[in-house]
């Protein structure tokens, strides 16, 4: 009778770690993907600053727009870029923040700064804020 107890206490134990082992392995799925997401997009968005056009960026703090030239494979057009938050691309974000870094090496909030200024910034800096708490900044020059 004891033997049965002791089986079956060890049948439970054995249950539970195996729950425990595919909820870890569900979790790091879950935070896997997320990263991927957030690395994608700071891919997708240096490929469009470094194919760039001179003509006039648009930008405020939460979103700015721009002009790219078709990358040199040829696999896509010239075309108008935006940028902003939306929840709808897998990742929740708390804040989305952007600035511009001018001729005078000072960050702003919009870009143009001035009517002064040149179409293009020198930098954008990205400030993107996770719904679970994690801060990144990336910073992406503009080619000159």
């Amino acid at each position: 009778m004891s033997a049965l107890v002791i089986l079956s206490l060890l049948a439970v134990m054995s249950f539970r770690g195996l729950g425990a082992v595919l909820d870890a392995r569900d979790q790091v799925r879950q935070e896997t993907e997320k990263w991927r997401r957030v690395a994608t997009f700071f891919a997708r968005l240096q490929r469009d600053v470094q194919l760039s056009t001179p003509t006039p960026l648009r930008g405020t703090a939460s979103s700015f727009e721009l002009n790219r030239f078709a990358a040199a494979e040829g696999v896509d057009a010239p075309r108008q870029v935006a940028y902003g938050l939306n929840q709808n691309h897998g990742v929740e974000l708390a804040k989305f923040e952007l600035q511009y870094l001018d001729t005078a090496l000072a960050w702003r909030d919009a870009w143009p700064a001035a009517e002064s200024s040149p179409p293009l910034p020198q930098a954008l800096r990205v400030r993107l804020v996770l719904a679970s708490g994690e801060e990144l900044v990336r910073v992406f020059a503009f080619r000159q």
